[in-house]
C-alpha cells in the first residue's frame, strides 16, 4: 500500500511543470523519482512519468500532481524537495537533498 508522508515534497513550480508536460503528452501527472548508482558523485537522480503508483511507493501530492518514490530510493532522498528551475543555463528539475554530503556541478548526482 502506498504511503503519503512528508518524507519528500514537490514545489509549486515543479508541480506546474509536471502538469503541463503530462497534459501535452496525454499522461497521468505522476512523476517518479528514483536513485541509481553511478554519476560522477556515486548516485544519480532519475525522473520519469509513471503510469500508476506502486504499493511500496511514498507519495507527495501538490495541486493534483503526484511525486512517487520507491522505498529503496526514499532512504537516499528522505526530506528532499523537488523543484523546477529555469535559468540562463537551461531548465531542469532539481532535487534539494539534505542527505547529500556532496554533489556534482550539474546537480544530477550526489554522494551520501
Amino acid at each position: 500500500m502506498a504511503t503519503t508522508a512528508p518524507d519528500i515534497s514537490l514545489t509549486p513550480s515543479a508541480a506546474a511543470r509536471v502538469a503541463a508536460i503530462a497534459a501535452k503528452q496525454g499522461k497521468l501527472a505522476i512523476l517518479r523519482l528514483s536513485v541509481d548508482g553511478g554519476g560522477c558523485s556515486g548516485f544519480q537522480y532519475r525522473f520519469g512519468f509513471a503510469d500508476a503508483v506502486d504499493g511500496n511507493d511514498t507519495v507527495a501530492e501538490r495541486d493534483g500532481v503526484r511525486l512517487v518514490v520507491d522505498s529503496v530510493s526514499l532512504d537516499l532522498v528522505r526530506g528532499a524537495s523537488v523543484d523546477y528551475v529555469e535559468s540562463l543555463g537551461g531548465a531542469a528539475f532539481r532535487v534539494e537533498n539534505p542527505q547529500a554530503a556532496s554533489g556534482c556541478g550539474c546537480g544530477s548526482s550526489f554522494a551520501v
